[in-house]
């Protein structure tokens, strides 16, 4: 049943959009500083994530890290924890209400409360040139959740296991030494990195369309702490049509990981955990 329009509805609707955020607070984005340190870097290391499947990967404060796309247009869901406390770990949620839908290059990933403080910082990204298209799609969102076995089974009614969930859990359980029980609520709202996102302009539902990522295309990272990043290679492929199957085309991702020489990052420092006291008006 609709609700009748009041009198001055046109005067509601004009009301004027306040972003809620003032994020000019935030240390600013130091180009400088990452472009001097990219020029030393070395690769020291590589793990590669097979196709409907993840993998776990190891980053020290300090260093790069790049997802890179190597043989075909492949979508990735990222996680990430601090490697020493997998309790803090990746807010999709805050991201997107401190940067926007969809992030890119000085754009920080951040981790959930109470710590809430910058867990990487993204430096570079190949396909920052996408923008927004027609449909209002973008890519690298922090919208949607990521794929996982209880939804797919909700609606088609058929078990799942390649789903990212399901990757994430698997891979988690393996590096830590934990029952799958144990590691899947540690698996969280994801970066689907180099997915093409938006919400439709007549009904705004969440839709995913072809990743216009290409072999060579790659976002990269500078670990603001000393991070353990898990990464599922969807079982969507390229999301350009359907996923939680094995009816598309997938593809291996690669994650490099960087050390640039010391003293090129001279002035940056590990960000400490937020500053609120924590009383909550309670004392």
């Amino acid at each position: 049943m609709t609700s009748s329009i009041p009198s001055d509805a046109d005067a509601r609707r004009a009301e004027p959009a306040i972003v809620c955020y003032e994020v000019n607070q935030l240390p600013a984005y130091d180009s400088n500083l990452f472009d001097t340190a990219r020029v030393s870097m070395k690769k020291v290391d590589e793990v590669t994530v097979a196709p409907r499947d993840a993998n776990t990967f190891n980053v020290k404060a300090g260093q790069f890290f790049r997802i890179v796309s190597v043989e075909g247009s492949q979508v990735g869901d990222l996680n990430l924890w601090n490697a020493h406390n997998l309790h803090e770990r990746f807010f999709s949620g805050k991201t997107r209400q401190l940067h926007a839908t969809h992030v890119s290059t000085g754009d920080r990933l951040w981790s959930n409360l109470p710590s809430l403080r910058p867990m990487a910082t993204i430096t570079h990204d190949t396909l920052s040139w996408y923008g927004f298209d027609q449909d209002g799609a973008g890519v690298h969102d922090v919208i949607g959740t990521r794929c996982d076995p209880y939804t797919n089974f909700q609606l088609k009614g058929v078990d799942y296991h390649y789903c990212c969930h399901s990757n994430l859990t698997r891979a988690l359980s393996v590096h830590s030494n934990m029952t799958l029980e144990e590691a899947e609520p540690h698996v969280h709202d994801v970066l689907n990195v180099f997915m093409c996102t938006g919400f439709t302009l007549d009904t705004h539902q969440y839709f995913m369309k072809a990743s216009p990522v290409r072999p060579g295309d790659y976002i990269e990272f500078f670990a603001e702490i000393d991070l353990l990043g898990a990464l599922s290679a969807c079982p969507g492929g390229n999301c350009g049509s359907s996923h939680s199957d094995d009816a598309t085309p997938c593809y291996p991702l690669l994650v490099e990981i960087y050390q640039p020489e010391a003293d090129t990052l001279q002035g940056w420092q590990q960000p400490a955990v937020n500053g609120y006291d924590r009383t909550h008006g309670a004392g």
